[in-house]
């Protein structure tokens, strides 16, 4: 598994052997950041079930200024950590080991943006409740004014339009992979 595009386009990523996981892959990583296009550069990114980080490093890649990566897998974590200094982005970057319920609940840490300009949501991949996942990421005000939220998921689980101050502004396909895209109303506030 390689970055992409961007600064560290080629830089290889380590992944870890033998678990159920399930990395953005290439094609799709690719396309989801044509799609932002320049919106990643000096964005504040979080990078929610980061697993190897892929998507984070991405963006990174790309400009970001900053990525917050939350991952409950301690081993995963770890081998995020590794990612993160494998592209000498260890300044820029928060790893957070803790479920991303908790996390969404809780105020912003040490070392944490306030809000997000750009949220990726990549949950396992046959989670069927991402309602609820949308509507705590959609009051957890982590979500900065006009910030997009992008979610990745099997392409036969059925999301919402609108769920609180998120709409759907695209959805994307590719194979049984899909992204919707979502971007938080500048008027509401996410208290």
């Amino acid at each position: 598994m390689r970055v992409v595009a961007g600064r560290q386009k080629g830089r290889r990523l380590k992944k870890p052997e033998g678990q159920d996981l399930r990395p953005t892959p290439a094609r799709v990583r690719e396309a989801l950041l044509a799609i932002l296009a320049n919106r990643t550069e000096d964005a504040r990114v979080l990078d929610l079930y980061a697993g190897t980080g892929a998507l984070g490093l991405e963006a990174l890649s790309r400009g970001a200024q900053k990525v917050v990566f939350v991952e409950n897998h301690v081993a995963s974590a770890r081998i995020l950590r590794e990612n993160v200094t494998r592209c000498g982005h260890d300044e820029q970057c928060v790893v957070i080991t803790q479920d991303v319920e908790t996390f969404l609940a809780a105020p912003p840490s040490f070392g944490e943006p306030p809000a997000f300009d750009i949220v990726f949501a990549d949950p396992p991949y046959h989670t069927t409740d991402l309602i609820r996942l949308l509507e705590r990421l959609s009051l957890s005000g982590k979500i900065a004014a006009q910030g997009m939220v992008i979610l990745e998921h099997f392409f036969k689980h059925a999301v919402p339009s609108r769920i609180g101050a998120l709409t759907e502004t695209r959805q994307s396909r590719y194979g049984d992979t899909m992204l919707t895209f979502y971007r938080r109303a500048a008027e509401e506030t996410c208290d």
